[in-house]
């Protein structure tokens, strides 16, 4: 995705900063997490980003002294992601230079829908472009690259299990779901040629291909974040 920088994730609920950033990489940004104040001074002092999605509620400086830190110094506009729903916050928010509130829960299509509005970001122009380690998947050109090795020469059924498991992120899925959807009727479909697919599409993306993990009794899983 093209931008002037990263977009910043200000957020300090883990499951809800974990979804953020899965949905944003997705669509093709860049992504910096901060789970506080402090981290999210440090970090658009760092890289300035290109947009930052504002939690109110931090630990350290709130998101309203963020809000007041940044406005008049620093130029990027700030989306306040909050389950602060009453008039007093918004207007707060907006005063000290929001562009825009958006109050939880929310759809992530809708945060998406909103950072590409601020960015002037066409939403027919948007690549769902997915990167890794030194894998880059685009999920539009259906093309799988790596840094330094170029296209990586996966055969349509691994490419097409694939991008089947990449744009679930965070899904087990079965060998049964995996088969019916990403290969075809007149092809074998059963659980050892799932198997086989993702053996060698491992082997293909090199030390990047661990993220495709064994969901034991289930099936695999593709995760964006490494094992910890």
């Amino acid at each position: 995705m093209d931008s002037q920088g990263p977009i910043l994730v200000v957020e300090d609920d883990p499951p809800i900063a974990a979804g953020i950033v899965r949905g944003l990489k997705l669509a093709g940004f860049q992504v910096t997490l901060a789970t506080d104040g402090y981290l999210a001074l440090e970090a658009a002092l760092k890289e300035p980003p290109a947009l930052v999605v504002l939690d109110l509620n931090l630990p350290g400086p709130d998101g309203f002294a963020l809000l007041e830190a940044w406005h008049h110094r620093l130029h990027f506009p700030i989306i306040v992601l909050s389950a602060r729903q009453e008039l007093e916050a918004r207007l707060r928010s907006f005063g000290l230079g929001a562009a825009d509130y958006l109050a939880k829960p929310f759809w992530m299509e809708e945060l998406l829908a909103r950072i590409r509005a601020r960015l002037r970001l066409p939403e027919t122009n948007a690549r769902r472009v997915l990167t890794w380690a030194d894998v880059r998947v685009d999920l539009d050109a259906r093309s799988v690259t790596r840094e330094d090795q170029g296209l990586v020469p996966l055969t349509r059924h691994e490419l097409d299990v694939l991008l089947y498991l990449v744009e679930r992120p965070g899904r087990a899925l079965t060998r049964e779901q995996i088969a019916d959807q990403a290969l075809p009727l007149n092809e074998e479909r059963d659980a050892r040629t799932v198997d086989s697919h993702v053996a060698r599409i491992r082997k293909k993306l090199g030390p990047a291909g661990a993220r495709l993990r064994t969901a034991w009794g289930i099936g695999y899983r593709f995760d964006l974040e490494d094992a910890p």
